[in-house]
């Protein structure tokens, strides 16, 4: 066979013969790469498949698309280096190739990490902080790390152009103008990449935190480097700059744990009977399975012209707990006042009087006709 290929090739023009010699020794060179990757990832796959954790099947599926492409770059390398056409054609082609390739493995290699150890994070459990926190920082940096390698990858790939180089150059060499103007351009995206790292720092809100922003319920549901998206409580989705988490206020209800406290106000009568509502109340709440077991107390918290305020605190793991275990109590309170109880249920009272009598008031026309009959009877009378 290659004492045919070298007749073959023999019998061709110069010029011929060179490509023909630089594609096989390319083709060649792609089948090693390929039949070396595909041992290396099928004993990698066996070794995690062996394993409990799901955390060495997805590095794995991750890497092995942007490694098959490294693979066959080495591949060609090895290649070029016997032929010189082949050399010739990729010393062209390698300063876009390569650095685009490690760029590419690069990310793939730091997305493949930061879902390994998002996986460790289980934010499914009931005391989920550490896990969410973990997670608030592995989503940041990750975005971070991603837009550092694209720009040097972009960067390498880029200073391969002699004239982009030489322009790379002179702005070097004029570095005051060249840095006022970068900044100035660039001041938008900056300041959204500290806000990033800030953010991943001083942690203001973390992945599934409930937020009140804007007068509205949430869930953190996504932390990017320029915005952050809230799911709201009836699944709209709200998009937050980044910066405004840092400069403005806003409420987070589970900053350090989940639980909260919570209010339900009854307006009742003032014959009502508070220590036997306040009797009720305990043995409700007491009983109800969404109820944590840190407080209960009834107070009569104002007293107004016509009723009283009567305020149940109660406490609950997590706000949509606490919202479902407030509707429920006062439901259940109020029935038991309107059955057990009428009295207490506010009234409006009037105080009734004797009726009175009202003269009716005479026409329009015929208080006219009145003030005119009297007009004329003083010009007719004698001075």
């Amino acid at each position: 066979m290659i004492d045919f290929i070298e007749q073959t090739i023999a019998e061709l023009p110069d010029w011929a013969g060179e490509l023909t010699l630089a594609f096989l020794a390319a083709a060649l060179g792609v089948a090693v790469a390929l039949l070396a990757h595909r041992v290396l990832f099928r004993v990698l796959h066996r070794i995690a498949r062996t394993s409990a954790s799901q955390s060495d099947d997805l590095v794995v599926n991750r890497l092995c698309r942007p490694t098959r492409w490294a693979f066959l770059s080495i591949g060609i390398v090895l290649a070029a280096r016997e032929t010189a056409a082949l050399e010739a054609v990729w010393e062209r082609l390698a300063p876009f190739v390569m650095p685009l390739l490690t760029g590419w493995v690069a990310i793939a290699v730091l997305r493949a990490c930061v879902e390994a150890m998002v996986i460790r994070a289980d934010i499914s459990v009931e005391n989920n902080r550490n896990a969410r926190r973990r997670r608030t920082r592995l989503a940041i940096f990750s975005r971070i790390g991603t837009f550092i390698i694209v720009f040097l990858t972009i960067a390498g790939m880029l200073a391969s152009i002699p004239g982009v180089r030489e322009i790379g150059v002179t702005l070097m060499a004029s570095a005051g103008v060249a840095a006022l103007a970068v900044g100035a351009a660039a001041q938008p995206a900056l300041k959204a990449l500290i806000a990033g790292f800030q953010m991943a720092l001083t942690e203001p809100i973390s992945i599934d935190d409930v937020v009140i922003l804007d007068g509205e319920w949430g869930r953190i549901e996504d932390i990017r480097t320029t915005y952050v998206v809230v799911r709201l409580w009836d699944d709209r989705r709200l998009v937050v700059p980044s910066s405004r988490f840092l400069e403005d206020t806003f409420q987070n209800w589970t900053k350090t744990t989940s639980q909260l406290l919570g209010t339900v106000f009854l307006y009742l009568d003032h014959a009502a009977d508070v220590p036997s509502i306040r009797e009720e109340y305990v043995r409700q709440i007491t009983r109800h399975r969404l109820w944590d077991k840190r407080a209960q107390v009834l107070q009569v918290t104002d007293c107004r012209d016509s009723t009283l305020e009567i305020r149940l605190l109660m406490s609950a793991k997590d706000g949509p707990t606490l919202f479902d275990l407030r509707c429920e109590i006062r439901e259940s309170m109020m029935d038991w006042i309107r059955r057990e109880m009428p009295e207490a249920v506010a009234r409006r009272r009037q105080l009734q009087v004797a009726p009175m009598e009202v003269a009716a008031a005479p026409s329009l026309l015929d208080g006219i006709a009145v003030n005119a009959a009297r007009s004329t009877e003083n010009r007719h009378e004698p001075n």
